[in-house]
């Protein structure tokens, strides 16, 4: 997990100047000009001279009189696209440029840097400047498929309650079903959306394994220690192999305040983006506000967490859904925000980690395997089933929180997406 700063790169604007990252030491020498040619008048005239149609045209001049056109020809296309100083200055950050590399152009840091060739963008193309971008507002489509997934959640674990036998297998079904493409149409709109508004991500699968072992899998595990499962699950927490709901239904529910709280992030970071006039000083003042906002989030799970274990009558298991709902959110929030790789190699990892705890189980029950067992069924032992969950999902989300507050801090994870063209 030490390499996970380098799986990811923010969305930055393609084009020529976005494919060439130039180093310090290219800029550097952008800015150092080649001595001027020696005058014609302290020449030593030749014995003959050449006719003027036979003259060679002077070598152009290597090196750039003037640096900041020089960069403003390797970033042209965020140049001319950017409606904002700051835009620019993000995607200079993307890009490796630094405060030390802004000194060199003779700027104080990289946004005035930034303010520079944005003012020339504008002057030599005419074009009006426009306002500064703002977080987008609220909408109600997007709130009510926020709310969608827990309504429709409710309404399964209810049927499933109040049916038996088959009927209750069907409505366990129909209710995963609609759940799931609640849930999808969530993630394509809105806060929790990406920022190219394709599908959720590749980590669909995953997500979904890590909430199904959430529904069934202490239960599964719990038996499998035991000696069983004798049977199938019946739905019930009671039964032989039992099914905690409340954990899986205070999640759908969460999906609410998730979207507010990430739009609360990004509406913060943009305007904390506006008023910072260094990459460090930003990187200082959103690094609290990430925290808080994951902070707010496990605050309004468990107090979820709560209300859905006295409904249905259920323990909570505090512990194991937090550290599941803080994974989720954090990886949510870097995907929304331009980094996808960390969170689904993490997202992997994390379910890989609990099907082997559950097969290793079951393999030691074969002649000459039970060493293999041995772990897991002492972690059980001691602190139950949910500490193999917990212990998973804590991990897995502290990396990504590490991981989270060296990229969100970053202005370019800030920046609006480009527009659809």
């Amino acid at each position: 997990m030490n390499d996970l700063g380098e799986l990811d790169r923010p969305g930055t604007p393609a084009g020529p100047g976005a494919a060439d990252a130039p180093s310090e030491k290219a800029l550097g020498s952008a800015t150092t000009a080649s001595p001027a040619p020696e005058p014609a008048a302290d020449r030593e005239p030749s014995a003959k001279q050449e006719p003027a149609a036979d003259r060679k045209p002077p070598s152009p001049r290597r090196g750039a009189a003037d640096p900041v056109k020089a960069l403003m020809h390797r970033h042209r296309e965020l140049c001319e696209r950017a409606v904002d100083p700051l835009e620019i200055a993000a995607g200079l950050e993307a890009h490796g440029i630094t405060e030390r590399t802004a000194a060199r152009f003779r700027h104080r840091d990289v946004f005035s840097l930034a303010e520079e060739m944005y003012a020339r963008v504008t002057r030599d193309g005419g074009a009006p400047a426009s306002p500064a971008p703002v977080a987008p507002r609220a909408r109600a489509d997007w709130v009510l498929l926020t709310l969608l997934p827990g309504a429709l959640c409710a309404a399964a674990v209810t049927a499933a309650h109040l049916t038996h036998g088959r009927s209750r297998l069907f409505a366990v079904a129909a209710g995963i079903l609609a759940v799931g493409l609640a849930l999808r149409a969530a993630l394509r709109r809105g806060p929790l959306s990406r920022t190219d508004h394709t599908a959720p991500g590749g980590s669909t699968l995953w997500i979904s394994w890590l909430v199904a072992y959430s529904l069934l899998g202490n239960g599964l595990l719990h038996s499998a220690v035991t000696g069983g499962p004798d049977g199938l699950p019946a739905g019930t927490a009671d039964g032989p192999w039992p099914l905690t709901a409340a954990p899986v239904l205070a999640l759908a529910l969460a999906c609410a305040p998730a979207a507010w709280i990430a739009h609360l992030f990004t509406a913060r970071g943009r305007r904390r983006l506006a008023a910072s006039r260094g990459l460090e000083d930003f990187a200082a003042a959103v690094r609290p506000l990430l925290l808080g906002t994951v902070v707010l989030f496990l605050g309004a799970l468990a107090a979820l967490l709560a209300l859905c274990a006295a409904f249905l009558d259920e323990p909570a298991g505090y512990a194991e859904a937090l550290a599941l709902g803080a994974l989720l959110f954090i990886a949510r929030l870097l995907t929304t925000h331009g980094f996808v790789y960390a969170p689904a190699v993490v997202l992997t990892a994390t379910a890989t980690v609990q099907a082997a705890a559950l097969a290793t189980v079951f393999i030691a029950r074969l002649p000459g395997l039970g060493f293999l067992g041995t772990p897991v069924e002492t972690l059980v032992t001691l602190w139950g089933a949910g500490s193999v969950p917990t212990l998973a999902c804590g991990a897995a989300a502290l990396v990504l929180l590490v991981h989270a507050t060296r990229k969100l801090t970053r202005a370019s994870a800030h920046a609006p997406p480009a527009p659809s063209r």
